[in-house]
């Protein structure tokens, strides 16, 4: 049994010898001690005031005094109006320690034998990708870590946005302006030869809107005439008609794209289990309306269009097929769900990674699969998140002033080696090691600044900010691995274990070291509500506290001047053990630390 649970148990026991109340034990909440009083864990007494017939002081006294009699962990208590915060015994401290030592994948929960599925990048073929993927990619990469530390088979997925009206664009601009122009012959990426055209057909229909204005058609009428737009439906047409010559265009330019997007994932040290492409789960879709429109679930319009009326679930009416049979997003959306819940039959839960503009669409996309009969829907949740604004504004890809995704993490790169060599960080280093170096402290400072801020924040991203050596970073708790390591290379060196430490009995632990152990002990538990609601900044919080307090350690506690080696030994453990949670936190994160920096 763990403390809390200890604990849990001790109050549960208190409240039926004193007030002859029944209780679960699991049921009571207890949270950390506020920093300004004495005590690890906090009881809050005010709700059982009925309970007691006293006031919450009274009430904490009375529970105070039956722990510190009757259970063993706890050695003393103080209480603050309606708080009771409970002292725990400082040798409970070295035996939790060593018993965390001890385990060989602490923080890791048991395998529970079922599957999650997490989704994320979900790009579109017709540019390359950018800040806004930075943020859902490392955001749906680092649940699907976490899932996995909490004990899911995770299956990490992205669907592959290849067809629709968007690629048909970037395919007619290429076509009309590209004279053959390839990655190759270009120099460029192929994802980013592609978004090229893209957003040259966009300054293509605006001069032909402007044209159509100018010759007397209202704006509304000269978006919907312009000849280029006209032009690229048609050829959207032929794509879901397969006509050989535009299907293979097709081919040719996603393929392009495909190399540039694995380049950039490489870089950015993510990876899937499977690919779905909509340009066969739309299909599946279209399959899926025709059956609900004869099944009632759905209805057509004087125009052929088909629709889903969720006007008794609150909502609207949400059109589900064009009026000339081709598929909107929901079409292929509904048959994306479906095949992978076909696929993977012991699937418990699905999870969306996708900004919050498209909130109103999972809510739709949800419902629609319920009324189609599907129960797992209930077991499919939109992970949404808020746009990432950078000190210069917000980008618009279709003007081509979108950040892109390869420029920001070499920019972000760049300034790691800057902000490296000015602090003298790599004497020593081979031209190897060091640019190694540059790349790790470069993306773990972007990964770990758009990590820490709660998703369903809109957020600004300050490239300069994130990447500084001290506060809140990346970078300072990698400089605090590092650190550790050269300590841990010290050791080794003095003839110190190093690998099966664990803290002596007779070691008098101070209270910055109890501190220390309660924080790496909350490994497990960080996980779990990180887990739970989808929250990765739950982590990068966990192990930034636990730098800052290792920090706090180290600069009052000795650690190779002490005269007695067990002393030295046990701080020596410490460290080691703090190493360890940083290493497995941060990797949650998508991150690695450095031994050396």
């Amino acid at each position: 049994m763990d403390i809390v649970s200890q604990l849990q148990q001790g109050i549960a026991e208190g409240l039926k010898s004193l007030y002859d109340h029944e209780v679960s034990a699991s049921d009571l909440g207890l949270q950390p001690t506020r920093k300004e009083f004495e005590g690890t864990y906090t009881f809050v007494t005010f709700p059982y005031g009925k309970i007691s017939k006293k006031n919450p002081m009274e009430t904490g006294e009375d529970l105070g005094t039956y722990l510190k009699e009757n259970c063993a962990v706890v050695d003393g208590y103080n209480v603050v109006k309606g708080f009771l915060n409970i002292e725990l015994s400082k040798a409970i401290w070295t035996n939790l320690f060593n018993d965390i030592a001890s385990q060989s994948n602490f923080g890791a929960h048991e395998r529970k034998g079922e599957t999650v599925m997490v989704e994320y990048s979900s790009p579109n073929t017709n540019k390359p990708l950018h800040l806004g993927h930075l943020r859902n990619i490392f955001l749906g990469y680092s649940v699907s870590k976490i899932y996995d530390a909490f004990g899911y088979d995770v299956v990490k997925v992205q669907i592959i946005n290849d067809r629709g009206i968007h690629i048909c664009k970037s395919m007619l601009a290429w076509q009309r302006f590209g004279n053959g122009e390839t990655p190759e012959s270009s120099g460029l990426k192929g994802d980013k030869l592609v978004g090229k055209y893209y957003v040259e057909f966009d300054k293509a229909y605006k001069a032909e809107i402007a044209q159509l204005v100018d010759s007397g058609k209202s704006k509304e009428e000269a978006e919907k005439e312009a000849p280029i737009l006209l032009e690229a439906q048609d050829l959207l047409r032929k794509w879901e008609a397969k006509e050989p010559e535009t299907y293979a265009l097709w081919e040719k330019m996603n393929g392009w794209v495909y190399e540039g997007f694995d380049a950039t994932y490489a870089q950015m040290g993510v990876d899937f289990d499977k690919l779905y492409y909509e340009s066969n789960t739309y299909l599946l879709g279209k399959e899926q309306v025709a059956e609900g429109l004869k099944a009632g679930h759905f209805f057509s319009k004087d125009d052929g269009s088909v629709w889903v009326d969720l006007t008794d679930e609150g909502l609207d009416q949400k059109i589900v097929q064009r009026s000339d049979g081709t598929a909107v997003y929901m079409t292929q959306d509904i048959g994306t769900a479906i095949q992978r819940f076909k696929e993977y039959p012991g699937l418990i839960k699905q999870v969306y990674t996708v900004g919050n503009e498209q909130d109103y669409h999972f809510k739709v996309l949800f419902l629609i699969l319920k009324k189609l009969g599907y129960q797992w829907a209930e077991e499919c949740y939109h992970l949404s998140y808020g746009m990432v604004d950078l000190p210069s504004g917000k980008m618009k890809s279709r003007e081509g002033t979108v950040v892109d995704a390869d420029d920001l993490m070499n920019e972000m790169i760049s300034t790691a080696e800057h902000h490296t060599k000015e602090l003298g960080k790599i004497n020593g280093f081979t031209e190897g090691q060091a640019n190694e170096l540059y790349d790790t402290i470069g993306l773990g400072a972007l990964k770990y600044f758009l990590l820490k801020v709660d998703p369903k924040k809109r957020m600004l991203f300050d490239p300069q900010e994130s990447i500084e050596f001290h506060g809140n970073t990346g970078p300072f708790i990698q400089y605090t691995h590092a650190r550790i390591s050269a300590i841990l290379r010290r050791a080794d060196e003095l003839g110190i274990e190093t690998k099966k430490l664990k803290i002596a009995t007779d070691v008098q632990l101070s209270q910055t070291e109890c501190d220390l152990v309660y924080l790496i002990s909350e490994l497990p538990n960080k996980i779990k509500l990180a887990a739970e609601d989808y929250l990765p900044s739950v982590i990068a919080q966990y192990v930034y506290d636990l730098a800052k307090e290792y920090n706090k350690f180290y600069a009052e506690m000795a650690i190779f001047g002490e005269q007695d080696e067990t002393v030295t030994a046990s701080r020596v453990a410490l460290s080691a053990q703090v190493a360890k949670n940083i290493k497995f936190g941060m990797s949650l994160l998508g991150i690695h630390v450095p031994d050396r920096m």
